[in-house]
């Protein structure tokens, strides 16, 4: 049995996450969604809480999938939970290029780790976390890019805008 991490800020989870984590899981025998915390980076939509709450809720029922926080290295995580895998989504070249170098310096760090690079499927590949906190910040429809857990979270931390949209 392989096991693999999956990390990532998730803030928040969407679709195209979602649709990496259910291919991994397809794959190796244990997935481990690692929820990135850290500290020097207060900016994110969601604490590290809620967004551990999130994927939780999205990946309920998928066997072989488990969901934790790290913080600091990467390779130190997959060292601590014995993980010789990491799973990296990648939607288009650009994400290519920066995944690779990524790639190349966690391997030297931790030559025991392998990258596995999972394309985003193409009806996803257009979704990002950004783009998502952007659209429901507006107060537009998110429905079709996230699952219903992280829907009700946006709709919780924007709902005046999506009142406001209502409205207009």
């Amino acid at each position: 049995m392989v096991h693999a991490v999956y990390p990532g800020s998730f803030d928040p989870l969407h679709n195209g996450h979602l649709d990496v984590i259910k291919r991994a899981g397809r794959i190796f025998g244990k997935l481990t969604v690692a929820v990135l915390h850290n500290a020097e980076k207060p900016h994110t939509l969601f604490d590290v809480e809620e967004r551990v709450a999130l994927v939780r809720a999205a990946t309920e029922g998928l066997a072989h999938v488990e969901v934790a926080t790290f913080g600091g290295l990467l390779v130190d995580f997959c060292r601590r939970v014995e993980a010789p895998v990491i799973v990296k989504g990648l939607r288009a070249i650009s994400d290519f290029e920066t995944e690779l170098q990524q790639a190349h310096l966690n391997r030297q760090m931790h030559p025991g780790v392998e990258t596995c690079f999972v394309m985003t499927a193409t009806r996803w590949s257009y979704v990002s976390s950004t783009r998502v906190k952007e659209i429901a910040r507006l107060g537009a429809d998110v429905t079709k890019l996230v699952p219903r857990a992280s829907l009700a979270a946006l709709d919780a931390r924007f709902g005046d805008a999506k009142a406001a949209r209502g409205r207009g």
